[in-house]
């Protein structure tokens, strides 16, 4: 109260109100030694100066002390480096601290890298259960546990070609690069579903498996080469995006368009060759026959 001040109360005073501010004079607060000369009263009602049972030391300290979970803390802020994902980051963080680190002491995480630690590799899981629906349904518009096989093999094309493009233009593995790769599943099976469709259809009237896969590829390759192409023309401003969540625009851009362009260019190439591996593989181990080549009926009549 003496060295600050306390309100206390008002007064009023010519028709207008003021406040009663009890304070020290301004010569017994100027100096942080002033506060050595005020007195208090002990337990014997006697006036005993702040000097008789008190020092003052200047020391070098915390303009500002936070606590976290109950516990004293100091806050550290950065960013990985360039080339370097935020798991990665965190990652390094971890190890450095589990070994230098005295005992007693702790790290733990705030903003959104506390919400990427909680989470943990959940993109992977996400990954392999989009694989899995993608597999199902394929088994079913194709009647077949192996077909599947000639269009989810050629997606490790385009994700190796979203990771290289992240590369070359120094963006990090994270959250939107993770979308990208989720999306690329659907865009690139359907460039794989279209020549697959097709010859399995080419395969069916009576051409064989290696020449419905090359008459597929023929066949399909220009509508594939102008979607895809145009979806890549699409992202180009992503790409290019600057301003406010720029890199957000521009890592899920590129990993699209390095996905796209890689998996369009070297698909058209391995998508034949997947589906001349996998249909034959599959015409080997049909479990139904068909009625029109050998008639139930007629063994039974045969038979009989």
């Amino acid at each position: 109260t003496l060295v600050g001040s306390n309100y206390e109360t008002n007064f009023i005073k010519y028709d207008r109100q003021y406040k009663v501010m009890v304070q020290a004079l301004p010569q017994y607060r100027a100096l942080p030694e002033d506060i050595l000369k005020l007195y208090v009263k002990n337990d014997k009602d006697e006036m005993v100066p702040f000097s008789a049972f008190m020092h003052m030391e200047k020391v070098y300290g915390l303009s500002e002390i936070t606590r976290h979970n109950m516990y004293m803390a100091s806050e550290i802020s950065g960013s990985a480096a360039p080339g370097y994902s935020s798991g990665e980051a965190i990652q390094v963080i971890n190890e450095v601290a589990a070994k230098t680190l005295p005992r007693g002491y702790g790290i733990d995480w705030a903003g959104i890298s506390k919400d990427q630690v909680g989470r943990g590799n959940q993109a992977i899981y996400i990954f392999l259960i989009c694989l899995g629906f993608v597999y199902l349904i394929l088994s079913a518009q194709y009647e077949s546990f192996i077909m599947p096989f000639a269009v989810l093999l050629s997606l490790p094309i385009g994700i190796f070609g979203a990771f290289l493009l992240l590369k070359l233009l120094g963006l990090e593995n994270n959250i939107y690069a993770q979308v990208a790769l989720v999306m690329l599943i659907g865009l690139l099976g359907k460039n794989a579903v279209l020549i697959v469709e097709f010859a399995a259809q080419r395969h069916s009237q009576g051409l064989s498996i290696i020449e419905a896969a090359l008459d597929g590829a023929k066949v399909r390759f220009r509508p594939i080469l102008m979607t895809s192409f145009a979806f890549i023309a699409g992202l180009i401003p992503l790409v290019m995006a600057s301003g406010p969540g720029a890199i957000g625009n521009r890592t899920i851009g590129t990993a699209a368009a390095g996905g796209m362009l890689f998996g369009t260019v070297f698909g058209i190439v391995v998508i034949p060759g997947l589906y001349f591996i996998f249909g034959s593989i599959a015409s080997k181990r049909k479990l139904i026959k068909h009625e029109d080549e050998n008639p139930l009926t007629e063994e039974l009549d045969n038979n009989d």
